[in-house]
């Protein structure tokens, strides 16, 4: 019986105490660096299994080690922040928790993009692994990481010497659950997932009575005409044999209906998977806003400042292709299907990068079945489907949950259980 059969041989055993983890995850989500309740929890799990435990990498990051002999180092990697949405999925499990905003609001709360799923996938994977040492050889390193949603925890973690740690790892391995039919795996070596570019941008106006528009200069109209210049850059600038895509997803301006504001913000984010492209799209974009500023007379030229960049996520050929043969072996090669690259992004990445190592990242399906089948029937998947950063996303538990435990084991196999 090969390694990876052996080794999951009782996910059906601890499964149901995991999936009321990731209830209970689901239900008390936490913003990126205030995963202290998540963290925690992961924490003593993992102790629980065996690992040594060090907390606080890259403010909340969690790392576990299990070494079991001689062998290569193997990195899983999970991310643990949640999102500022207000959950609609009505689900008895459903969030309710809100928190404090910057600015002293109330914020809603969510897992809207299934990072409770991958920390109870990891969990479910290492105690697996744990239990059964004499099956593989080498160091196992658990990676729960905060703030992936843009605010930079990989390179965190790195900074906080990560790798002074773990030691440098011989392979990086890590999934994401999207809306893809649920038990399945989604694949593909090289571009997998896009770079993105997120920009907050400040045009200036001049402050007026709403009744007198001729003594200000309304950067309301200001910020009209910028976004809908900008949905030209991809059109018009970007060749069609290329892949871009340019979101305005935010624009705040003004207080009060009778009066002009004297400033609007925007922003804003650019997905490529060829840094050159990105470069000019970016370009392009700071051209069209300082021209519209110029255009309707802002008093001084717009500020921009980064909110995020990652890099493109590149799996490595020759990796893909182990994890890949690992995975048909044990789930079936119709559950292990080679998809086109995503314009999502995520940071993953950066850890491959600055440890100098090969890295594999997959797609793991969470769409209800039954829900799946019938939008495919009706042509209407994008439709009926919620994708990941919804209020209506939240990927069914099974076999969403068992996929990606014994996705994780049987690629960290591929290393650790001697597989050439």
């Amino acid at each position: 019986m090969p390694q990876e059969a052996v080794v999951l041989k009782t996910l059906p055993e601890i499964g149901p105490g995991l999936e009321d983890l990731y209830r209970d995850l689901h239900r008390h989500p936490e913003l990126a660096f205030t995963e202290h309740r998540t963290a925690a929890i992961i924490a003593a799990r993992l102790r629980e299994y065996g690992f040594t435990v060090t907390e606080h990498v890259g403010v909340t990051g969690v790392v576990g080690m299990l070494r079991n002999g001689d062998g290569p180092t193997v990195m899983l990697r999970a991310d643990m922040d949640a999102l500022p949405v207000e959950e609609k999925t009505g689900l008895d499990y459903a969030s309710t928790a809100t928190t404090t905003g910057e600015t002293g609001e109330t914020v809603p709360l969510m897992h809207a993009c299934g990072h409770d799923m991958h920390i109870t996938c990891l969990l479910g994977a290492a105690c697996l692994m744990a239990s059964s040492p004499e099956h593989w050889s080498g160091t196992l390193v658990a990676l729960f990481q905060p703030a992936e949603e843009g605010r930079g925890g990989a390179k965190r973690m790195i900074a906080d010497r990560l790798f002074e740690l773990t030691g440098k790892p011989d392979v990086v391995l890590g999934q994401h659950v999207f809306p893809n039919l649920a038990g399945t795996i989604g694949y593909r070596a090289g571009p997998f997932l896009a770079a993105s570019d997120g920009y907050e941008v400040r045009l200036f106006g001049r402050g007026a009575h709403g009744s007198r528009p001729e003594t200000g200069v309304d950067p309301v109209v200001l910020a009209a005409s910028a976004v809908m210049r900008l949905q030209t850059v991809v059109s018009r600038e970007v060749a069609a044999n290329e892949q871009a895509v340019l979101t305005v997803g935010a624009i705040n301006a003004g207080t009060a209906a009778n009066i002009i504001s004297d400033h609007a913000d925007l922003k804003l984010s650019v997905r490529t998977f060829d840094r050159e492209v990105s470069a000019r799209v970016l370009s392009a974009v700071r051209r069209v806003i300082e021209a519209e500023c110029l255009a309707s007379g802002s008093p001084r030229p717009p500020e921009f400042a980064e909110l995020f960049g990652f890099t493109p996520t590149v799996n490595d050929e020759v990796a893909t292709k182990r994890v890949v043969r690992g995975l048909r072996t044990q789930l079936g090669a119709d559950a292990v299907r080679e998809i086109a690259p995503i314009m999502g992004s995520e940071d993953f990445g950066e850890f491959g990068e600055a440890a100098g190592a090969p890295y594999v990242f997959w797609a793991l399906g969470g769409a209800d079945p039954q829900a799946y089948a019938a939008a495919q029937a009706a042509g209407e998947l994008e439709q009926q489907i919620p994708s990941n950063h919804s209020p209506l996303f939240a990927p069914v538990i099974q076999p969403t949950l068992g996929t990606g435990i014994t996705a994780l084991v049987t690629a960290a196999l591929q290393w650790l259980g001697g597989t050439p």
